[in-house]
């Protein structure tokens, strides 16, 4: 197969998987710890007004789909990619990592949860599938 061609089925996919991953993750969560009642979760509105009435608990889902999303997209890059494969798998966390600023910009989590999701769930996870896929 050509290797341009190879290269953007496997960026695709990446992306792709790792979404659905993210997806996944976070229905998954919110099923084991369901949000404040009476808010509505689908919103920005939504989301922003529950804010204050959420723990700590209720925000382990989202990192973990976002972490879990970023790592399962450039795992399957770094393993499937014809070359580059460390490029393509920063290329695969920097666009989840731009979803998570931009998530970042319209919503009003504390700041720690920003941070932390930020600097852990993204170029980390990244780092980490090139890892288990011994790229580096």
């Amino acid at each position: 197969m050509n290797p341009v061609l190879k290269n953007l089925i496997a960026v695709v996919a990446g992306l792709l998987l790792g979404s659905a991953a993210n997806m996944l993750t976070l229905q998954i969560g919110m099923t084991l710890i369901p949000p404040p009642e009476g808010f509505d979760m689908n919103t920005p509105e939504g989301l922003n007004a529950a804010f204050a009435a959420m723990d700590t608990k209720h925000f382990i889902s989202p990192f973990l789909s976002h972490a879990l999303g970023t790592f399962v997209g450039a795992f399957i890059v770094a393993r499937f990619a014809a070359s580059h494969h460390k490029t393509f798998a920063y290329v695969i966390a920097g666009l989840f990592f731009l979803g998570g600023l931009y998530m970042v910009l319209i919503l009003n989590a504390p700041m720690w949860f920003n941070l932390t999701d930020l600097i852990l769930a993204y170029f980390p996870m990244g780092w980490l599938a090139m890892k288990m896929n011994r790229v580096i």
